[in-house]
């Protein structure tokens, strides 16, 4: 049986907790926006942690017939944010110093979190 999209994103919340990435928030957004309907945000202490934990990504997504979409950010992704987009679920891997300047989980505060 398929699984859902929402199973797909709390498959990649564990991985990436599994993956030692830190603070691992699944948030749907999906009756909030019509781009995506699930935000997963990690943070993440290093550059080798966050490269490990794109990888593991990039692995689960070959395995679960999903797709990276190209993002039009203005500046490259960088050591602070990395963002990959699948669609229907969009990951942040965040140092810690993005993620509270940025306060996702405080901007789309109306999502439901989904507990891992």
């Amino acid at each position: 049986m398929e699984k859902t999209f929402e199973q797909k994103a709390v498959e990649i919340a564990k991985l990436m907790q599994d993956g030692k990435g830190r603070d691992v928030t699944l948030i749907d957004i999906s009756g909030l926006n019509s781009w995506a309907d699930y935000f997963i945000i990690v943070t993440v202490t290093s550059s080798a942690l966050q490269q490990g934990l794109a990888k593991q990504i990039k692995e689960y997504i070959r395995e679960n017939d999903l797709e990276i979409h190209p993002t039009n950010r203005r500046t490259p992704d960088g050591e602070d944010w990395h963002l990959i987009d699948l669609g229907n679920i969009v990951i942040h891997l965040m140092s810690e110093q993005a993620r509270e300047f940025y306060n996702l989980e405080k901007l789309w505060f109306k999502g439901r979190v989904i507990e891992l």
